[in-house]
């Protein structure tokens, strides 16, 4: 079954408060945060003022008033936030923190090797590259990084990659991409940053979805009950694969979109395609009225 991002539109001003069906999503919501963060020892109060961080923060951003200065009384007022600390908090400012060096250098080197036609098969597969050409115009993996940075030496990068899993040497000493990538296997920092972008970025289009009255922004999921362990397994290889055709099909053509638009006036925005694949054990009377056939919702 297929299901559909709901639309809903909330209004702020209803005296009732928050809608029910809203408040039980974001128990669900919060219960995956919350074990990530008793996991890495994130408690209450840490997050309490993260919070307290946010509201201020997009209540000022957000909600602004026509003409008007934004003052703390009605940042107060938005968020419940006492006045003290809406002071304080707007006076602090949090910059974010940069990209990891990782992060944003193998992010290029990727997208360029799944995209080239010189660094990719008949199938659009990555193909391995000897650290060094024989010549100048052959692939290589020192080339790719060269191409894309003449700041960091490649062996440097190739060693970070094969720390964090995101290549590996085969037994003719080339330089074989992770399927996976770029999903660093031992990088914390680095799946840190992608957590932070990737669900800011899902959660944004689905908010999108609820508060909006149009253009509704892409959100979809297939979800199923009632199977069997291996049938998830099967599943899961399927998803992995035809997801992976879906990415690097995006990547090819946003490689090609970003060429075509360089000098552009309004050249400036951004898009995150993602995927993700979630199974657990659930009783059959668990199953969010998903035990069989098809529905769809919004």
């Amino acid at each position: 079954m297929i299901e559909f991002a709901a639309r809903f539109m909330a209004d702020p001003t209803n005296p009732a408060g928050p809608p029910d069906a809203l408040l039980s999503a974001l128990r669900r919501v919060l219960r995956a945060l919350v074990r990530l963060l008793i996991t890495k020892g994130v408690t209450l109060p840490t997050l309490t003022g993260l919070l307290k961080e946010a509201y201020v923060d997009v209540a000022e951003t957000g909600f602004p008033v026509q003409g008007k200065r934004q003052t703390d009384s009605r940042i107060n007022l938005l968020t419940g936030v006492h006045r003290k600390d809406v002071k304080r908090l707007r006076q602090e400012r949090h910059a974010e923190k940069e990209v990891p060096q990782a992060v944003g250098l193998g992010a290029q080197l990727v997208s360029k090797w799944v995209s080239d036609p010189l660094t990719t098969d008949s199938e659009r597969r990555p193909t391995p590259l000897p650290r060094q050409g024989k010549s100048v115009s052959d692939p290589s993996f020192d080339g790719l990084v060269e191409s894309i940075s003449k700041d960091v030496r490649p062996r440097a990068v190739l060693d970070e990659w094969l720390r964090l899993g995101v290549a590996t040497l085969d037994q003719d000493d080339r330089v074989v991409l992770n399927r996976q990538a770029f999903v660093p296997e031992k990088g914390f920092e680095e799946k840190a940053f992608y957590f932070g972008r990737n669900i800011h970025d899902h959660l944004a289009a689905t908010v999108h979805n609820l508060v909006g009255d149009s253009n509704p922004r892409l959100e979809r999921s297939v979800h199923y009950g009632g199977l069997s362990e291996s049938s998830v397994r099967g599943l899961a290889e399927q998803a992995e694969k035809v997801g992976m055709d879906a990415l690097l099909t995006l990547n090819r053509l946003a490689r090609e979109r970003v060429e075509a638009d360089k000098g552009l006036t309004g050249a400036n925005q951004r898009f995150n395609f993602g995927l993700y694949f979630f199974d657990e054990a659930h009783s059959l009377d668990e199953q969010d009225g998903t035990k069989e056939g098809s529905e769809t919702s919004g």
